[in-house]
């Protein structure tokens, strides 16, 4: 006999589908949800919240509640520095060094045709039609360090060759594998400031 209400039920197959949340973690999360109803409301509201109001900014695909995002209306910014990322995580990393004054570009994940995502499913036409509209002086490839970042990094570098930009991948102290939005903020702004032209 089924012990769990529907409604749990419900509930932890739903969590189960959040990267990193296994049966024994969403089981945890569901007994501290029940047991505190009032946090669990505010839960909801904040994630109903957010669905209905975060989307991709229309010019860099940061994460935003206006479009475009207040990042690409700062006339603060270098506009000729563009920092390409994988996900918005990843900016927000870069953003805590305090060292980046340029704009970013979010692609949305990296190459990988074994699960058929390639450049039309990532925003690279959207990066390319920014660098060809000029004003770039620079663009900094910062993909992870995994072999579908490096293949993203030398995809781009191929594909930018003939905009006459400068090209750069960033300088990793990063180790091997590891991943842009785990690192401190020293290891990033080593790695900011040791970027190197890409071949």
């Amino acid at each position: 006999m089924e012990l769990r209400p529907p409604s749990v039920r419900e509930l932890l197959e739903q969590l189960e589908q959040l990267p990193g949340v296994g049966p024994r973690t969403a089981t945890r999360l569901v007994q501290y949800l029940v047991r505190h109803p009032d946090g669990a409301r505010r839960l909801a509201q904040a994630l109903s919240k957010a669905a209905d109001a975060v989307r991709h900014c229309t010019v860099c695909f940061l994460l935003t509640q206006d479009d475009p995002c207040p990042l690409c209306r700062d006339e603060s910014r270098d506009r000729g520095l563009i920092c390409v990322l994988e996900d918005p995580l990843n900016a927000w990393a870069v953003e805590a060094t305090g060292e980046f004054r340029g704009s970013y570009h979010v692609l949305g994940g990296t190459l990988d045709p074994l699960h058929g995502i390639g450049p039309e499913e990532l925003t690279v036409a959207a990066l390319l039609a920014r660098v060809r509209e000029g004003g770039i002086r620079e663009v900094i490839l910062a993909t992870n360090p995994t072999v579908e970042g490096e293949a993203t990094a030398h995809y781009l570098a191929r594909a930018l060759r003939t905009t006459g930009t400068l090209v750069t991948r960033i300088a990793f102290g990063l180790p091997a594998g590891g991943e842009i939005s785990y690192a401190d903020q020293v290891t990033l702004t080593r790695a900011l400031a040791g970027r190197r032209g890409m071949d």
